[in-house]
């Protein structure tokens, strides 16, 4: 299983998000600078968040993004699976497979993938920016404002 591109920029806006100053906003274009990610891509990403309840957008001269929830309260398996646009390994369903009814293929990489999420339930938002990560993220956004 390997997560989508998707995916991978929403946690890392997340985690960008969750270690920076709630008091100040950050643009989109800070995010996709630091992370050398294309701003098209962020802005659907941004929307998704949202969408999601997991980060607020203002608009307008002193607007950006701020997380919307405790670190602390958003699990990376919320995060993934909110995320994901599928969260199946397999769809039997879709391909006609000569197997189904008698395979037991799905349910076990059914019951593979609830593990997967039950483990990724155990590490919060909080838990991804501790140290050192949460370091590094803090001095990005000091050379950023630095050179602004």
């Amino acid at each position: 299983m390997q997560l989508t591109q998707f995916t991978d920029y929403s946690l890392r806006t997340l985690m960008y998000l969750s270690y920076r100053d709630r008091s100040s906003p950050v643009t989109i274009s800070e995010i996709a600078e630091q992370f050398q990610l294309p701003r098209n891509h962020l802005v659907k990403v941004v929307n998704k968040l949202g969408k999601l309840g997991w980060i607020d957008a203002t608009r307008g001269r002193n607007g950006g993004l701020r997380l919307a929830v405790l670190p602390e309260h958003l699990t990376l398996g919320q995060i993934l699976q909110g995320v994901e646009q599928s969260t199946e390994l397999i769809d039997c369903e879709k391909s006609y497979c000569r197997l189904r009814g008698g395979c037991k293929l799905k349910d076990i990489l059914d019951q593979g993938l609830k593990r997967f999420y039950q483990h990724m339930s155990e590490y919060t938002l909080a838990d991804l920016v501790d140290k050192p990560t949460g370091t590094k993220i803090e001095d990005m956004h000091r050379i950023w404002t630095s050179t602004e």
